[in-house]
């Protein structure tokens, strides 16, 4: 959201009570797999983002497996569920509201931005124009937004196997996204990790790592996005 188009009211308002039974059936059970597998992720390829003395935000944080596991200075966590702040280490603040209304943290205040699997639950284009905007707002010059997600071009019909699940991006949508609001994009990977590995047998965190070092095996698996955006001015 840019500093001079703050959205008043939110735009995103759904039943909290309902996200809660959504995250309590599809994520409770596979809490402490997650969490192996984010510890790996963040080590090995999310911390080249990310400066030891950065301020950082997870944005729809979720259960806190990526902002608990990352190395910075100051951590924020964002999300509509009450229940994320259960599980977010003590050194997280956690934000308890719509993404799209205007962030309780300074202006340019943020060095990283971090979103995983997230931007396909908001209701409308609408609220992902005013999230990025808030986004862009609240970091400082030369941020980064760094957004993980489902590619509807590799997903297809499985993406609407949840239920929570409104808008369908790809690589290129998002960063068109990010460019109206006044990101330069600075890396797009179309296809990155897999699709979902909730729902399904535990991967040992070994082949986790090794994935992660073979990028002709993104171009095999991968259905996921990853995008960067920085702020610039």
């Amino acid at each position: 959201m840019l500093d001079h188009d703050h959205v008043s009211e939110p735009l995103v308002q759904p039943d909290t009570v309902e996200l809660k039974r959504i995250y309590s059936q599809r994520f409770d059970e596979h809490i402490a797999y997650r969490n192996e597998v984010w510890k790996v992720l963040v080590s090995e390829f999310f911390a080249r983002y990310i400066r030891p003395d950065a301020t950082v935000l997870d944005l729809g944080c979720g259960y806190g497996q990526f902002v608990n596991n990352v190395v910075c200075q100051r951590k924020y966590a964002m999300d509509l569920n009450e229940r994320a702040k259960e599980y977010l280490n003590s050194d997280v603040v956690f934000l308890e509201q719509d993404c799209s209304a205007p962030w309780a943290v300074p202006a340019g205040s943020l060095d990283v931005v971090f979103t995983s699997n997230f931007f396909e639950h908001l209701l409308s284009k609408q609220a992902l124009n005013a999230t990025l905007a808030q986004a862009l707002h609240s970091l400082k010059r030369g941020g980064l937004l760094v957004a993980m997600g489902p590619n509807i071009k590799f997903v297809g019909g499985a993406y609407w196997d949840f239920c929570d699940h409104h808008l369908a991006l790809t690589e290129a949508s998002l960063s068109e996204a990010l460019r109206v609001q006044g990101f330069a994009i600075q890396e797009t990977i179309a296809r990155f990790l897999p699709y979902t590995m909730t729902n399904r047998r535990p991967i040992p965190t070994a082949l986790v790592r090794l994935y992660l070092k073979l990028s002709l095996a993104w171009r095999v698996f991968g259905a996921q996005f990853l995008v960067v955006g920085q702020k610039t001015n």
